[in-house]
């Protein structure tokens, strides 16, 4: 017998079989405006059936970083999907725009359809919570370029607002108030620090429960990240105008991540001490960690922070608790 595909490290057959388990996932995302389903050469969305009128397109992408050792390590596939499609409709939310349609790109060394269907099913999660449909994807079964049971991640989103809607920094004016919402940890950024601090510094395993934690280090270290779709476009539609600008706190934490939204001659004046931490913030002060690398790493709490027109603060945060958001008044912009 010659050579074969199967013997040189790709397995169509598996391929094809996590095709297979992931349709059902996938079309239990549609909304309006899909118009093709999952296994063609493309993804058809019509704008129309949306429900736009003078449609701006926002595009994203993203991956998870070296979150994807934790979730390997402890061997739970199932939730490393939502921080993908998280990382990806928080960024595009940040100009106004409701996440339309996502496609991901999964990459590993040798495929296992079992751990391939896991991480799918929580992007599919992330969908479902973003409201946006999963219109695609692509499988890439790459031996030796990944170890065996190591894969890779990546994802791209594409999302719309209308022109007139569109958030960013000439809306935002000294006087505008901060309102954050809470993050359920690291998200996905800072783990290469997080991990040389806790695992390799501190000696720490991941089935382990350091105080102040209520959990095990990995689960604390795989917490989701938070999706802020639904509750803020909440908000941003039941109260026109009154939200300026947002950012998504990612890598660079607070610091880089908030005056990117904010005009030149404005800054962002953060009460520090005024939102609550996540435990596991305690935990990486107990390692020799300077506070400023702490707050140019990590987000610290916080997921997201709008800036907000002082006389709708009160309108705006009543929103966002009707949607199941807890909102909190983290600083004022100004000189």
């Amino acid at each position: 017998m010659g050579l074969t595909y199967r013997g040189a490290g790709v397995d169509i057959d598996a391929g094809n079989e996590l095709v297979r388990r992931i349709g059902p996932l996938a079309r239990a995302t549609r909304r309006a405006g899909v118009i093709s389903d999952i296994g063609g050469f493309g993804g058809l969305f019509r704008m129309a059936d949306a429900g736009y009128r003078d449609p701006v397109l926002v595009s994203g992408t993203d991956g998870v970083g070296t979150k994807l050792d934790v979730a390997v390590a402890m061997g739970v596939h199932d939730t490393i999907g939502v921080d993908l499609v998280a990382m990806c409709v928080n960024d595009v939310l940040t100009s106004g725009a409701e996440p339309l349609f996502f496609l991901d790109y999964f990459a590993t060394g040798r495929l296992d359809p079992e751990v391939g269907e896991a991480v799918v099913r929580g992007i599919a999660e992330g969908c479902r919570q973003a409201g946006c449909a999963l219109l695609g994807g692509e499988t890439a079964e790459l031996p030796g370029m990944y170890a065996d049971g190591v894969y890779d991640l990546a994802g791209f989103v594409v999302g719309a607002v209308e022109r007139d809607a569109i958030l960013g920094p000439d809306r935002v004016a000294a006087g505008d108030v901060l309102l954050g919402l809470p993050s359920s940890g690291l998200h996905s950024n800072g783990y290469s620090l997080a991990r040389k601090a806790l695992l390799e510094v501190a000696g720490l395993g991941l089935d382990d429960r350091p105080a102040p934690l209520t959990t095990t280090l990995g689960e604390a270290l795989l917490a989701p990240t938070r999706i802020y779709v639904r509750p803020v476009l909440a908000a941003l539609r039941g109260a026109p105008g009154a939200i300026h600008a947002m950012a998504h706190i990612t890598g660079g934490g607070l610091v880089e991540n908030l005056p990117r939204v904010l005009p030149e001659g404005l800054r962002p004046h953060l009460r520090h001490g005024a939102w609550d931490e996540p435990p596991i913030y305690a935990l990486l002060r107990q390692c020799d960690i300077a506070e400023d690398e702490l707050r140019r790493t990590f987000n610290l709490g916080l997921g997201l922070v709008m800036a907000v027109d002082s006389s709708q603060v009160d309108a705006v945060s009543a929103l966002l608790r009707d949607a199941g958001e807890t909102p909190t008044v983290v600083g004022e912009v100004a000189p």
